[in-house]
């Protein structure tokens, strides 16, 4: 039995796994397809389904891998009247358009604290695309009731929760914990993990000061230089609502376009001088 598009679209999602689909949006003329037929790509390169085979397929198979790649959409046209066409076997006549999108698993947000900022970070998050959970070892703070979009709470010791995370390149961190050992402790453990995104609050000083910390204990420049502290967007925020704005925004720009921040390797470097 044939594998559905649909089916396998839903299961790479569920499975936390990137792909690309390709859709046929417009045809004129003879083509040897027809309108919304799709095929699927795997990061893998494998397929399910078909936008026609021959070599329109073959570029669009090789446009889906950099649409994975880049998370970006593209639009591609095809016109089968061209001779380029005639000499590669597709005489149809036709043009027709083929719009390739890339299948994103939803990211996690992996909120460390849950004070007030925390709050309206998940709250926002979650608005965002994002599945939250929320790590405090406060259970009358971290609670279904403060946070009820959570996907996950723990609210037993950190330790206990950072045995149980694990963090991959869909998983996107930010430490707000209520204290600087909080915020030390838990920096140093993702640092050194595959995370997607870590950001951590504090003024500039409270970086300068955990970042020469950790590097005094070995902990690797290159891991704390990827960290965005003092995290989110330098927006002017002052409030907890427009201080979980310019965090969420910061992991939305990131997300979508991989940019690194500018303050992080800045202040690491300061602290050295």
């Amino acid at each position: 039995m044939s594998l559905d598009v649909f089916d396998e679209l839903v299961r790479l999602r569920a499975a936390g796994a990137r792909a690309a689909l390709a859709t046929i949006v417009r045809i004129r003329g003879s083509v040897p397809s027809f309108q919304t037929a799709k095929m699927l790509v795997r990061e893998d390169g494998s397929t399910v389904g078909s936008v026609g085979g021959g070599c329109v397929e073959a570029e669009v198979w090789a446009a889906a891998q950099e649409v994975i790649k880049e998370a970006r959409s593209r639009v591609m046209s095809f016109d089968l009247t061209d001779d380029s066409m005639a000499d590669s076997g597709l005489i149809c006549g036709g043009k027709l358009e083929i719009f390739v999108e890339p299948v994103l698993p939803v990211p996690r947000a992996v909120i460390f604290g849950a004070g007030h900022i925390s709050t309206h970070v998940s709250k926002i998050a979650t608005t965002a695309g994002f599945r939250t959970w929320i790590v405090d070892d406060r259970p009358i703070y971290a609670n279904e009731t403060r946070f009820p979009e959570a996907e996950r709470i723990f609210s037993e010791s950190f330790e206990a929760a950072l045995d149980q995370i694990r963090p991959d390149a869909n998983t996107y961190m930010i430490i707000v914990t209520r204290g600087h050992q909080d915020d030390d402790n838990v920096l140093r453990w993702a640092a050194g993990t595959g995370a997607a995104y870590i950001g951590m609050i504090g003024s500039k000083r409270k970086v300068r000061t955990i970042a020469a910390k950790l590097e005094s204990e070995g902990v690797s420049k290159d891991s704390l230089e990827r960290v965005h502290m003092p995290v989110g967007l330098d927006i002017g925020a002052i409030v907890p609502e427009e201080i979980a704005v310019a965090i969420v925004a910061e992991m939305v720009h990131y997300r979508r376009r991989g940019a690194e921040h500018p303050q992080s390797k800045k202040l690491f470097e300061a602290h050295r001088s």
